[in-house]
């Protein structure tokens, strides 16, 4: 009976031992990781699968590894780890929809991973922060913040921030930064809306001046000196009723309007922070060309009185209906409103151009359905009509 049970023993031993060999085997080729608190298990060879990462360096040097407990100990957002390893293991990036996309960044960062590399059924949804930031970027440089700056923040942007701090502002340094407020922030102080009020008011007044005189019933018939050929050759006034000018109210309107306008854009370039932005503002530039178009309308007709009624004239007058964009330094819906339509300016272009292509197919067949009329209808006039009823209720 003994020797019967010594073969038995003997495999059995050896059989223990292999196990246990295997064991130790796959035991020295897993790696533990703790992050945040979360323990995760793997093998070294899945680390070393992405290469010249943080995770495919790891050594017992390190000091992030403790070998009581032999594990390695990284103080990082355990829920996108989750993902990093997975992403080792199958060589798919995916991105959590419960982490923000700048932490997801960051950590991608950290661990030495190319944010490029999120599966393309994710890409949409981590990319989403990118476009909100660039939003809010855009709305910071709006201003768009109606509270009243500090001192402080007054003196850094004007460039006073030493002699602020120092006490050795002069009267100019101090009253410069109130005047630019005056003028071109309508809600840093009761004294900013007034003048806002006041810039609305002449900005109205000037267009609402432009449209009235072109009626009718605000005209005043020209009266010409006509020498009447007879035969005592006397002179007589005719009553010229083909054409007419503008009552002479409207020129004393627009001369006080242009005296405000000129007023302020000499202050606010005066008292700007920076005068190379001022000049290249967009609203500024606007500005600029609507107050010139007037005293160059004022100039020719003082000198040049042969242009009197010429187009070049007429066209001054509409360029400062331009002034309607001054109306957005005074409203943040505006502001906002402008720059939604510069951010879509491509899906704009886009629906203008199906307008158009449906205008163009309108009109053609418009024009080939007329050949056989004996009053054949033009591509012109077929034109018109596509855009008459496209427009049209």
């Amino acid at each position: 009976m003994v020797g019967g049970h010594q073969p038995q023993s003997t495999g059995g031993t050896s059989c223990t031992g292999t196990m246990m060999n295997i064991l130790n085997i796959d035991a020295e080729n897993r790696v533990v990781l703790n992050v945040g608190g979360i323990r995760h298990e793997t093998y070294k060879a899945t680390l070393k699968k992405i290469p010249a990462t943080r995770l495919s360096r790891l050594t017992e040097a390190l000091a992030n590894y403790d070998p009581v407990l032999n594990e390695y100990f990284f103080d990082r957002h355990p829920g996108v780890f989750a993902q990093v390893l997975n992403y080792y293991r199958t060589g798919k990036l995916h991105y959590p929809t419960d982490v923000c996309g700048p932490l997801f960044e960051e950590e991608l960062e950290f661990w030495g991973l190319d944010a490029n590399q999120v599966e393309p059924c994710c890409w949409m949804t981590y990319t989403q922060h990118r476009d909100t930031q660039e939003t809010l970027a855009v709305l910071d440089r709006l201003d768009l913040d109606t509270e009243k700056p500090s001192d402080e923040e007054m003196a850094r942007k004007f460039g006073f921030e030493e002699a602020f701090f120092q006490g050795r502002l002069t009267w100019w340094q101090r009253f410069k930064p109130q005047l630019w407020s005056m003028f071109d922030e309508p809600y840093s102080s009761n004294a900013a809306k007034i003048i806002g009020i006041v810039s609305v008011f002449f900005i109205c007044v000037s267009i609402l001046s432009f449209c009235l005189k072109t009626h009718p019933n605000m005209r005043v018939p020209i009266i010409k000196n006509i020498t009447v050929n007879t035969s005592h050759n006397t002179t007589a006034w005719v009553l010229d009723k083909t054409q007419t000018n503008a009552h002479e109210a409207f020129f004393y309107i627009e001369c006080v309007c242009n005296a405000w306008f000129t007023f302020e854009i000499l202050v606010r370039f005066v008292a700007s922070p920076n005068k190379c932005e001022f000049v290249k503002a967009s609203v500024n530039i606007i500005d600029y060309i609507a107050t010139l178009s007037f005293y160059i309308d004022l100039t020719l007709q003082k000198f040049a009185s042969h242009l009197e009624n010429a187009d070049i004239l007429e066209f001054f007058s509409i360029i400062r209906i331009m002034r309607l964009f001054k109306l957005t330094r005074h409203s943040s819906g505006l502001k906002i409103l402008m720059q939604t339509f510069r951010a879509s300016a491509k899906e704009l272009t886009l629906l203008v151009f199906f307008l158009v292509l449906g205008i163009v197919i309108f009109a053609a067949w418009c024009t080939t359905r007329s050949a056989s009329r004996p009053t054949r209808t033009t591509t012109s006039t077929a034109y018109r009509w596509a855009c008459g009823g496209r427009w049209s209720p």
